[in-house]
């Protein structure tokens, strides 16, 4: 779990890990709109950090290198998270994913204030939906490890397992409307992975499967915004890249390499002005 003590009593820390889709295959809507999805989930070991106190009243501070344009009014997801479980909180979020990204920055930071609120309050219980009220991703950012997730976010089965996973996740600065992707798909009926997953052994050999599988949302993310082409081409261009995709509903991509050296010597040759670029290791 991606917790942390806090240092003093009443505080408790939790991070707030990016959440990468090495899949996303859109297979269904139902009769409400809501999209079916079938998506292999893993989570990086760079993301926002989260202090929470109980309080009098509600409060939000945001920081960090990523804080700007984030929303600090009753619509954050943060403080819609709490109070999806009935506590005040003050909240100071110190932001280091970039927001509508494809990784989960949002979902991610308030399935960290459910957890935190279970520790913090006694007797307090996570929703009865793991969350998914406040958005698809929270059910499965909520266990923050490598997952299936399927349905419409309600389905979350562990994947155990997995291959040591070395990754340089890079958004180019340019933000993609989850919904206008969705409204722009070609189709929504496309089939899933398979029922059963294979056993990996090695980081070659996950991906040479993730070659075999999708995201169904990245053609429509690169028609609304063509640098995705661009930053996925100059991933595939890095030395020893064995996968290069778009994670989520864009704009972020990241590629797959063997060790923590090639996705740092990746990491080195992306970095561009404008560019978010890091290199993170999977689980």
């Amino acid at each position: 779990m991606a917790t942390e003590q806090g240092g003093h009593s009443g505080l408790h820390v939790e991070f707030a890990p990016a959440k990468i889709n090495l899949t996303l295959h859109v297979t269904g809507q139902r009769d409400d709109g809501y999209h079916l999805l079938d998506s292999l989930v893993v989570f990086a070991d760079i993301g926002d950090r989260l202090s929470l106190a109980l309080s009098d009243a509600p409060c939000l501070t945001v920081s960090g290198p990523m804080a700007a344009g984030v929303p600090s009014g009753d619509d954050n997801l943060v403080l819609r998270a709490a109070r999806a479980v009935g506590l005040c909180m003050d909240i100071r979020l110190e932001k280091h994913l970039p927001a509508a990204a494809g990784i989960g920055g949002g979902s991610s930071d308030a399935a960290a204030v459910l957890r935190g609120a279970v520790a913090l309050a006694q007797g307090q219980a996570l929703p009865s939906d793991a969350g998914l009220s406040l958005g698809a991703d929270v059910p499965v950012c909520l266990t923050a490890r490598a997952a299936r997730m399927s349905g419409i976010g309600e389905g979350v089965t562990p994947v155990a397992g997995f291959p040591p996973l070395h990754a340089v996740l890079v958004n180019p600065g340019v933000a993609v409307s989850t919904a206008q992707i969705f409204g722009s798909l070609d189709r929504k009926d496309n089939p899933p992975m398979p029922a059963h997953l294979p056993v990996w052994h090695d980081a070659a050999g996950l991906a040479a499967w993730l070659r075999g599988q999708r995201n169904d949302m990245q053609p429509a993310a690169i028609a609304q915004a063509p640098v995705v082409a661009e930053v996925i081409a100059a991933i595939e261009a890095t030395d020893d890249c064995l996968l290069a995709r778009m994670s989520g509903s864009g704009a972020t991509c990241f590629g797959l390499y063997a060790d923590a050296a090639r996705a740092n010597a990746a990491q080195q040759k992306l970095t561009r002005p404008g560019w978010w670029v890091h290199a993170v290791r999977l689980t």
